[in-house]
């Protein structure tokens, strides 16, 4: 039976940030070709936890491609600077944004994928022009930043707003993947898989979770990524 691909992506936020390149070769060597980073101004989000010169470093030591989430108030300057280090997937905010267009077309004109991430609470009808121009739309199921907070779980309505922008990327006929971001668990996946998502970015509540090996974590993820798969197509 052939099912749709789902993509894992390791948060290098979530990664032992001493020990940055043995975290990615260990990555690497589990078979990972993507790597989630996030991008903070201290602005948009109380947290700062990679620079831009530990980015460029880090491009340095690895071909996994780069798919980069910028939580910023200055969009232009961060997505410039992701151009010049030579990443894959570049997400910026529709929150913070003036100049959507703009910044869609500066990141496709650089041959790289572009993707809109919106916040919990706002609303997909902010897609209705652009959705056809994104490769990924990314959907924040917390508050972006604030991943510290362990008791923060996801916004109740994470499951319909999958779905929900599921039926709309499918009624318009286009193959826009779907990344969730933000408590993306053993307990949440399978769900998440179901409505449609496409990315999963993995932190600390699955890929990362300190009681067990990243081997053992990311077979479990896959477990839970095919008990989803195997529920859509019933």
């Amino acid at each position: 039976m052939q099912y749709r691909r789902i993509t894992i992506a390791p948060s290098i936020m979530c990664a032992d940030l001493c020990n940055l390149e043995k975290s990615v070769k260990e990555l690497e060597k589990e078979g990972f070709d993507t790597l989630h980073v996030d991008i903070i101004d201290g602005y948009f989000s109380p947290s700062m936890p990679l620079g831009i010169d530990t980015i460029k470093q880090l491009r340095k030591i690895t071909n996994m491609n780069f798919d980069i989430h910028i939580m910023a108030n200055n969009n232009e300057f961060f997505i410039q600077e992701m151009i010049k280090i030579g990443v894959q997937q570049i997400s910026f905010h529709v929150e913070t944004s003036i100049h959507i267009d703009r910044y869609i077309q500066l990141i496709k004109k650089n041959g790289i994928k572009v993707g809109i991430a919106l916040n919990p609470a706002t609303s997909l009808s902010v897609l209705d022009y652009v959705l056809p121009q994104c490769d990924t739309i990314l959907l924040m199921l917390i508050n972006p930043g604030f991943a510290t907070d362990k008791n923060e779980k996801q916004v109740s309505y994470a499951i319909k707003k999958v779905e929900d922008l599921y039926q709309l990327i499918k009624e318009k006929g286009l193959d826009t993947r779907i990344e969730v971001d933000g408590r993306v668990s053993f307990d949440t996946i399978p769900g998440l898989v179901r409505a449609g998502a496409d990315i999963l970015v993995a932190g600390s509540t699955s890929l990362f979770m300190p009681s067990n090996s990243l081997a053992e974590n990311k077979k479990s993820m896959e477990k839970y990524i095919l008990e989803g798969l195997s529920e859509e197509v019933k």
